[in-house]
């Protein structure tokens, strides 16, 4: 199986961290082809996902980045539409998309979910993408 990694690349540093963890899920299983596309935010995740999921190439999507809370609402609307977007590709595709968007108050809140001290949101995402297709494979074959 082959599969994709979007990435929102607002946080240069989040993101790589975020993909190396997936990469590592992805790998671990045996899955080496793994394409990474690049977008500039978490806003244009679910854009990047309906490309992917669309092309048939790939058998799920990890979704990756990170949503800094500032000092406007913004930061309110690119979280619900980013994770609404991702959400209504997979059920309309049929192709598994995790939703690895780091949603935080905090840069360091952020650091510590990209494969920090908390817990490593890019290996989630990877992983639940990899149940979803398998899932999908089981269902399928019989």
């Amino acid at each position: 199986m082959t599969f994709a990694i979007a990435v929102g690349r607002f946080y240069e540093d989040l993101a790589e961290r975020l993909v190396h963890g997936a990469r590592d899920v992805f790998e671990q299983a045996g899955h080496t082809q793994i394409n990474v596309f690049d977008v500039p935010g978490a806003f244009e995740l679910p854009l990047a996902a309906s490309y992917a999921a669309n092309s048939g190439r790939f058998a799920g999507v990890a979704c990756l980045g990170a949503v800094i809370r500032g000092e406007t609402d913004h930061y309110d609307y690119v979280c619900s539409e980013a994770a609404r977007g991702i959400q209504q590709v997979q059920l309309q595709t049929g192709v598994p998309c995790a939703f690895g968007v780091l949603t935080c108050n905090t840069m360091e809140q952020a650091l510590a979910r990209a494969g920090g001290d908390k817990r490593d949101s890019g290996r989630h995402a990877a992983e639940a993408v990899l149940r979803m297709a398998e899932l999908r494979a089981e269902l399928a074959s019989g």
